[in-house]
């Protein structure tokens, strides 16, 4: 018998690319697949070739194709699994390996809509095809989820992957989730496993990350005499012509030419010109990117979707997977110098003057302590001479909102809103003057006894709390901060502001158990290289002194936080030393990265 003979394997996203290089490696080792994607053409493709590796190796494997079910949609996946439940099908592995790459651009510039469905598929549709599958797997199942090595952060160190704020982010909380479910489902003996293969040969990377983010290299500075808008709008002309033929190059940029130059009103040939330089400037950056990530791989290579998917069949093994279960195996093979992203306590420094400066408090409060919190950070604010202004979340329990409402002005905003979130900012900054810093508190994580077990909209607050407002937040402070500066990044040189995010907060209590600790953590994971990246952006690309920093209360060691801790590091963070610092994620209350 073939080692997986007999056995059943669902594989996300795999029409195409790792996803068909896993499916065709169970199928050569006797599994029968069930292979599902958005795209019905590429399933079909892949299912013919998959049946004629089935009749080479005798089997009896079969192979079942969902197609247009996009891991992100909560009824097509349900009813996937449904139908697989009604018809007694045992799935014995889940490979979560759909994804996309997501705006490949500034977070200023990115699109919310685009930032937010990106980590519906890469976050949600990892968690709920996970949850779905629980329907039709048994004990010993394992559930693979193929994340990114760029989000797996060391003890002082947390990668940056600039303009991929949201694929950071869903990656970071999807590493996170892994450990989670591991501990969630050890009841069920379904084992969990996470694997980041590192940099890996795709269509993908050469013809959408690397010019993509070639190209905003160049939207950010401009393009001879294109502005940053005009350059922006002539790449998305270009991006379909890389990897054609030399006629259909030349056709292609003789259409954005003349479309240019109606706008410009200038000369199409000399514009020609320019967007010839432009494609080809693209390629150099893009081909420089590639070549640098080799010289930092100790071999020089990338890996093969073959090798992907031999890593992952190799993690499907019974004694392997029990050993590894909760494990996110890096396949680290990437040596990025880093510097030291995240820190403990913040510098002490001269207790800063507010007089004249306004602060503005976003909050998301889940509970008393939270509400005390945004209490005492604008006492320590109005004591030193500063105006506070404080929007509190629709979603904030009634009670809090009254807390918070009566010790100073506030007012309820639906803060998940950008329309909302930009509106009470100018206003902030219109009654109270200029805004020195957004300070963002998420609330504490709800008690919650299983992610596995909570329902789609419950989840779904859990993100939206956590991840997609701060980052709601986040762009509007960036344009009050430099208005219009998402269409125009030269407008960020030099200016200022300071944005702060606290929270999750770590449980509290002598007795906190691995599995509470791990579910704060999926948010925290999201956040982490979310701050990285957005930081690179704002001080290496966008040469401006604004800063986005995330503050951690909690330890592990389960202590109360200490609020003074927090004003302590507000103090550092609105101070010029700040600029100087690379760490922008602070565990306040943690000794043990000391």
């Amino acid at each position: 018998m073939l080692k997986f003979q007999g056995k059943v394997a669902l594989v996300t996203g795999s029409g195409t690319g790792i996803g068909q290089a896993i499916a065709k490696k169970f199928i050569e080792n006797g599994a029968s697949v069930i292979i599902l994607g958005r795209r019905k053409e590429p399933l079909e493709e892949t299912s013919i070739m998959l049946k004629e590796i089935i009749s080479k190796v005798n089997s009896g494997a079969s192979v079942r194709i969902f197609s247009g079910v996009d891991v992100s949609d909560e009824f097509g996946m349900n009813e996937m699994f449904d139908t697989l439940k009604k018809e007694n099908v045992t799935v014995d592995y889940v490979i979560n390996n759909a994804g996309v790459s997501g705006p490949v651009t500034c977070f200023s510039h990115a699109s919310l809509d685009e930032f937010k469905s990106a980590v519906e598929i890469h976050l949600t549709g990892t968690f709920w095809g996970s949850v779905q599958a629980l329907k039709v797997m048994k004990e010993n199942g394992k559930i693979v989820t193929i994340s990114t090595f760029f989000t797996e952060e060391r003890p002082h160190e947390q990668r940056p992957y600039r303009f991929r704020s949201p694929y950071t982010a869903a990656q970071g909380a999807k590493n996170r989730l892994v450990e989670a479910m591991s501990w969630e489902l050890t009841d069920k003996k379904i084992i969990s496993i996470g694997t980041n293969p590192g940099p890996v040969h795709s269509d993908r990377i050469y013809k959408t990350v690397y010019p993509k983010a070639a190209a905003e290299f160049l939207r950010v500075t401009g393009f001879e005499d294109l502005t940053p808008v005009q350059v922006d709008a002539t790449n998305k002309e270009l991006f379909p012509l890389l990897g054609e033929d030399e006629n259909v190059v030349k056709e292609g940029i003789a259409k954005a030419a003349q479309k240019l130059a109606k706008e410009m009103n200038k000369d199409v040939s000399k514009l020609t010109v320019t967007i010839t330089n432009l494609l080809n400037k693209i390629q150099t950056i893009a081909e420089k990117v590639q070549k640098n990530t080799s010289h930092m791989i100790a071999d020089q290579q990338f890996l093969s979707q073959v090798q992907v998917a031999e890593s992952v069949l190799n993690l499907c093994d019974d004694n392997i997977a029990k050993i590894l279960n909760g494990k996110v195996i890096p396949g680290d093979r990437v040596f990025y110098p880093v510097k030291p992203f995240i820190g403990t306590t913040t510098p002490g420094v001269h207790q800063p003057d507010f007089t004249g400066r306004s602060v503005v408090f976003t909050v998301d409060a889940t509970e008393k302590s939270d509400a005390q919190r945004v209490e005492y950070l604008a006492q320590h604010i109005i004591k030193n001479g500063g105006k506070v202004a404080c929007f509190i979340s629709e979603s904030t329990p009634k009670e809090l909102q009254e807390y918070i409402s009566s010790k100073f002005h506030s007012h309820i905003v639906n803060i998940k809103n950008p329309d909302e979130v930009k509106k009470w900012l100018n206003t902030a900054n219109t009654n109270l003057g200029s805004i020195l810093a957004v300070i963002h508190i998420t609330g504490k994580l709800p008690n919650i006894s299983k992610l596995v077990e909570l329902s789609r909209a419950k989840w779904e607050e859990l993100v939206e709390k956590f991840i997609t407002t701060p980052a709601t937040v986040g762009q509007g402070a960036l344009e009050q901060f430099v208005p219009g500066g998402g269409n125009d990044p030269r407008l960020f040189k030099d200016a200022k502001g300071a944005l702060m995010i606290i929270g999750p907060d770590l449980p509290v209590g002598s007795k906190v158990t691995g599995m509470q600790r791990a579910q704060v953590e999926v948010f925290r994971g999201a956040l982490r290289p979310f701050t990285t990246t957005v930081n690179q952006e704002l001080s290496d690309v966008l040469n401006s002194k604004i800063r986005l920093f995330t503050i951690f209360p909690g330890s592990v060691t389960g202590i109360e936080p200490k609020n003074e801790k927090i004003a302590q590091a507000l103090n550092f963070l609105v101070t010029d030393s700040a600029l100087d610092s690379s760490e922008v994620t602070f565990c306040v209350d943690e000794s043990r990265l000391e």
